[in-house]
């Protein structure tokens, strides 16, 4: 019997370290005492009370609103930073754009949420904006470092483009956004696809952001949660946790399914095209 390899039992071992505690979480979500150490037998009581749980819903709709602007907005802005710094090689500041697109990667959290509050404050008391601090500047906030995330990854799908392609269309009369968005953007839209996911992960996730550019009525289900921890864990929290885990795995699931599918009939097209090309000199 072939021994497991080192490398081998450590792979599975950090499988085990990441995904176990997620198990034990969505386990005692079902837990129907209200102590979250304590087995009180099997119980959907928790799930049923969060109907009940309007602050805690009330967080949830709010972080999942600012976390889907966010996506889209970091999209946008990452693609087209993206755009600038792969297809215009050479313009005068070009190294100082590449570096602030990738500074929010390595800055810590606490100096661009710090930042952004004087920045939110110095605004409101120049220019009488913004009133209040709400969603509208958690938005921005996260917006600002989710667009360095796209920009890397939609760059590096375009420095792996054929651009005969595209000039290609262009020669044979194809005005330029045409090519893009039906050459260009079919080819990027994988990259576009994790850039957005990626960015509503990290909106839906952040804490620290938040916790510095939010305001009264603002809160978002990362701070509700940290907020309510510091009392002890509830089981509606591990309830509310579980939701969310099969909300992100089935999403996972689809995303990965369609792009298998998308793969597979990418590589039939190019299977009958080369068969078709080797059947092309018989037939003369």
């Amino acid at each position: 019997m072939k021994r497991p390899s080192f490398s081998s039992f450590m792979l599975w071992a950090g499988l085990l370290f990441i995904y176990l505690p997620m198990v034990i979480l969505v386990i005692y979500s079902f837990n129907d005492s209200r102590l979250v150490t304590v087995w009180g037998g099997w119980s959907v009581r928790w799930y049923a009370g969060l109907l009940d749980n309007r602050q805690l819903l009330g967080a949830l709709g709010r972080s999942l609103q600012i976390a889907l602007c966010t996506a889209v907005a970091a999209v946008a802005l990452g693609t087209l930073a993206a755009f600038v710094l792969t297809r215009i090689p050479r313009f005068r500041g070009r190294s100082l754009f590449g570096g602030l697109v990738t500074a929010p990667l390595v800055m810590p959290e606490v100096i661009t949420g710090l930042s952004l509050l004087l920045l939110f404050v110095a605004m409101a008391q120049v220019v009488g904006w913004p009133a209040e601090r709400g969603l509208t500047t958690i938005w921005i906030a996260h917006t600002t470092f989710c667009t360095s995330y796209v920009a890397v990854i939609v760059s590096a799908r375009l420095r792996e483009l054929d651009l005969s392609i595209e000039e290609a269309a262009m020669d044979l009369g194809a005005r330029p956004w045409k090519v893009f968005l039906l050459i260009t953007m079919p080819m990027i839209a994988p990259s576009l696809g994790a850039g957005g996911m990626l960015s509503f992960a990290l909106s839906l996730d952040d804490l620290v952001l938040a916790s510095f550019v939010s305001g009264p009525g603002a809160t978002t289900l990362p701070m509700e949660i940290f907020s309510a921890v510091r009392l002890g864990v509830k089981p509606d929290i591990n309830a509310v946790a579980s939701l969310i885990l099969l909300a992100v795995s089935l999403f996972t699931f689809l995303a990965w399914f369609f792009m298998r599918r998308s793969e597979a009939r990418r590589r039939r097209a190019l299977q009958q095209v080369h068969e078709a090309e080797q059947l092309q000199p018989a037939g003369r």
